[in-house]
C-alpha cells in the first residue's frame, strides 16, 4: 500500500510540474502574441489581396494553400533556426529584428509612396498576361507564402525576444504555440473578411427577416470600405512596429537618443493628460515610432530599389520584377 502511495504522490508532482509548464507555455504564448500585434494586423491586411479576380469558390481553398504554407514557415524551418539564435548566438536576435524593422518600415513608406504616385506594376502586368487561372494562382500562393515568410521571420523573433523560458524545450514549445495561434487567427480572420461579401450577398437575396436582408446590404456595401481601412491600419501598424522594433534595437546597442526622445515626449504628454496616463504614453510613443517608421522607409527605398535589388538581381541572374 505505501509503495501504492509513492506511485501517487510522484505522478501528483508530475502532473503539477507539466500543469506549472502548460501555464508556463500559456503564459509566454499570451506575451509574446501581443508585441507581434501589429505584424498580426499587417499580415490580415496583407493578405486578401492575394484571392482578389479569382471565383468565390477558390477563395478559401487559396487562403488555404498559404496557411499550410505559413505553418511550415514557422514550424520547420523558422522553430529550429530561431532556437539555434537563442542558445548559440543570442547577440544576433537584436541586429535580426532591426532588419525585419527595417523592412516593415520600407514596406509601410513603400505603400504610402505608391498611394501618392501611383505606378505601374511589372508583375501586375505580368499577372495580367497570365492566361491559365491554376497558373496565376500557383503563383499567387508561392507569393503570398515568401512575404508569409518574411512576415513570420519577425514574427517568430520578436515572439523569441520575449520568451523566458527554463529549458530549450519549453522555449520551442511556447513557439510552437505562437506560431499555431497566429497562424489560426491571421487566416482565420482572412477567411472570414474575403467570405463576408459573399455572406452579405446570400442574406440579401435570401433572407427572410427584413433586417437580415438590410444586414446582407451593408455587408456587400461596406466591406470595400472595411478593406480599404483594414489597409491603412495596416500601413500605419508596419510602421508603427517597424519604427519601435528599430528605436528599441538602437537603445540595446547603446544609442540612447531616440529612444530616450520619445520616452521623455510621450511622459510629458502623459503626465498633463492626467486621466489615461498608460495609454496616452502608449499612444505617443506609438506616433513617434511610426514618423521614425516612415523616415527610416522613406531612406530605404532609394537604397533598396536602386542599389539592393539591382545587386540581388545581377547575382542571381533574374530581372527586376520577373517571377
Amino acid at each position: 500500500m505505501s509503495g501504492l502511495i509513492a506511485l501517487l504522490d510522484d505522478v501528483s508532482a508530475i502532473a503539477k510540474v507539466a500543469a506549472a509548464s502548460i501555464d508556463d507555455v500559456a503564459a509566454g504564448a499570451m506575451k509574446a502574441g501581443t508585441k507581434t500585434a501589429g505584424v498580426l494586423i499587417d499580415d490580415a491586411a496583407v493578405t486578401p489581396k492575394y484571392v482578389t479576380g479569382f471565383s468565390p469558390k477558390r477563395e478559401l481553398p487559396i487562403i488555404w494553400k498559404i496557411a499550410r504554407g505559413s505553418i511550415f514557415n514557422k514550424l520547420v524551418i523558422l522553430l529550429p533556426i530561431a532556437l539555434l539564435l537563442a542558445n548559440f548566438a543570442p547577440w544576433a536576435i537584436t541586429p535580426l529584428l532591426m532588419l525585419g524593422g527595417s523592412y516593415l518600415c520600407f514596406e509601410g513608406a513603400e505603400k504610402i509612396v505608391h498611394v501618392l504616385a501611383p505606378h505601374a506594376s511589372e508583375k501586375v502586368d505580368a499577372d495580367l498576361r497570365v492566361e491559365d487561372p491554376t497558373k496565376l494562382e500557383e503563383r499567387k500562393v508561392r507569393g503570398a507564402i515568401k512575404t508569409d515568410f518574411i512576415l513570420s521571420a519577425e514574427i517568430m523573433t520578436i515572439a523569441l525576444s520575449t520568451v523566458e523560458a527554463d529549458s530549450v524545450w519549453l522555449e520551442a514549445a511556447t513557439l510552437a504555440v505562437v506560431a499555431v495561434a497566429i497562424t489560426a487567427a491571421v487566416y482565420g480572420s482572412v477567411a472570414l473578411i474575403v467570405k463576408a461579401d459573399d455572406v452579405g450577398l446570400a442574406l440579401a437575396q435570401r433572407a427572410r427577416l427584413g433586417a437580415s436582408r438590410a444586414l446582407g446590404r451593408g455587408l456587400v456595401r461596406w466591406m470595400p470600405a472595411f478593406l480599404r481601412l483594414l489597409s491603412i491600419v495596416g500601413t500605419a501598424a508596419m510602421l508603427w512596429v517597424g519604427g519601435n522594433i528599430v528605436v528599441h534595437g538602437l537603445h540595446d546597442l547603446g544609442w540612447h537618443l531616440p529612444y530616450d526622445w520619445i520616452h521623455d515626449r510621450a511622459e510629458w504628454v502623459a503626465d498633463r493628460a492626467r486621466a489615461w496616463h498608460g495609454f496616452v504614453a502608449w499612444a505617443v510613443t506609438a506616433f513617434f515610432d511610426g514618423i521614425l517608421g516612415l523616415a527610416w522607409g522613406l531612406v530605404l527605398i532609394p537604397l533598396v530599389t536602386g542599389v539592393f535589388a539591382p545587386a540581388v538581381a545581377a547575382v542571381t541572374g533574374k530581372r527586376q520584377g520577373a517571377h
